[in-house]
């Protein structure tokens, strides 16, 4: 099973969420959050250096000699070394970004310059691969490109590993992923079955599926059945396009959507309730009760508060236990989230990671994973060479 979540780099500062935060024992993979695009040049490029490189955290020193790379990044490095299955990935794109794709994509000169770029990134940071979180190409064109995107990343990623294998003796794995949408308007739009042979797996984005913006009614905004869009329909669709189960990992929500002024489930609502943990409507899990009426048919859970006429659809530790069983039961790669910050500490006994991980087996099921690649010799940066 794979355990994969997304970390922001932005989660240092009002967050006050830190990489030694990370529940490291419980994951397979990191993904970091997000790397730009320099749509002009097609450069793959740090959003925030001083959180990615620079910010120094307790037992960094001011005195290193030689050129040496400090922020989350860094640590990201040390945790490599203690628990060698986890990987730590760059995802590319996110909502903000994703706009850039497009005029990249299109150009072959501007995909190269993506590729080597990213692979530069892999190298001088001493990573495990990259993520694209493209969302969404809008037709037949550009989901063309996105395959010429992968294929060309895929092969940047093999010729370095290729290239460690000459100077160490060792070819390291590194991994391609993609944020994969669930709804069908984007899903049809991508060439899943010529994709899916440059992937090593798919990072389903099994989540707000409704919410205020864009939902007439209130509904689950991660349910695995039922809805105008569910997770299981997804799924289905791209096990019909050719995707092995298995290389299918279940996003899940780290965070509830509020619906304003409603009656409850599927009734009309107005706004988002006007509150929320960083943004209105949106509360991180650790903000919300960690009981709520489950939606046992549809696997889905929210609370409703009659005197605020406020709804929250958010994934509990009781749901997320259903949906590890699903995730067995349909043989699906594992389980990914959305994103670090919002869960309980491991300690509290209420983690929703936790509790999908504990249910396939407890961090003992996540070591059959590869080794990561700690040997980075080409890196830039003294303290990731050596």
């Amino acid at each position: 099973m794979k355990s994969v979540i997304y970390y922001c780099n932005w989660a240092i500062y009002a967050r006050n969420h830190f990489v030694p935060d990370l529940p490291t024992d419980y994951l397979t993979h990191i993904l970091y959050a997000f790397i730009k695009i320099n749509p002009d040049t097609g450069e793959v490029l740090l959003s925030d250096t001083w959180s990615d490189i620079e910010k120094h955290y307790d037992g960094d020193s001011w005195n290193d000699t030689g050129k040496n790379i400090y922020g989350n990044f860094k640590q990201l490095n040390l945790l490599k070394k203690k628990h060698r299955q986890l990987n730590i990935m760059l995802s590319i794109g996110g909502w903000t970004y994703s706009p850039d794709f497009a005029p990249v994509a299109q150009s072959p000169a501007k995909r190269a310059t993506f590729v080597s770029s990213a692979v530069k990134l892999v190298a001088d940071l001493g990573l495990d691969g990259v993520d694209i979180d493209w969302e969404y190409p809008k037709n037949s064109d550009q989901a063309d490109q996105y395959v010429s995107l992968l294929k060309e990343m895929r092969a940047g990623l093999n010729r370095y590993a290729e290239d460690i294998l000459k100077k160490t003796g060792t070819k390291p794995n590194f991994y391609l992923t993609i944020a994969a949408p669930c709804g069908m308007e984007n899903m049809i739009n991508l060439k899943i079955s010529q994709m899916d042979a440059y992937l090593d797996f798919w990072n389903l984005m099994a989540y707000d599926f409704s919410g205020p913006g864009w939902s007439t009614v209130t509904g689950h905004q991660a349910n695995i059945y039922g809805g105008q869009v569910s997770a299981d329909t997804a799924i289905d669709y791209y096990i019909q396009q050719g995707v092995s189960s298995q290389k299918l990992v279940l996003g899940m929500p780290l965070y509830g959507r509020v619906f304003g002024n409603t009656s409850g489930l599927g009734d009309s609502f107005n706004g988002d309730g006007g509150a929320g943990s960083w943004e209105h409507g949106v509360f991180d899990y650790k903000a919300l009760p960690d009981v709520a009426t489950v939606d046992q048919h549809n696997i889905a859970s929210y609370t409703y508060n009659p005197d605020t006429r406020t709804l929250i659809s958010y994934d509990t530790p009781a749901v997320a236990g259903l949906k590890a069983k699903y995730i067995m039961q349909k043989s699906l790669g594992g389980a990914m989230w959305w994103e670090s910050s919002g869960d309980r500490p491991l300690e509290s006994g209420k983690s929703v990671v936790k509790t999908v991980i504990d249910q396939f087996g407890g961090p003992a099921s996540l070591r059959s994973s590869p080794n990561n690649c700690i040997t980075f010799p080409e890196s830039i940066y003294d303290n990731v060479r050596n």
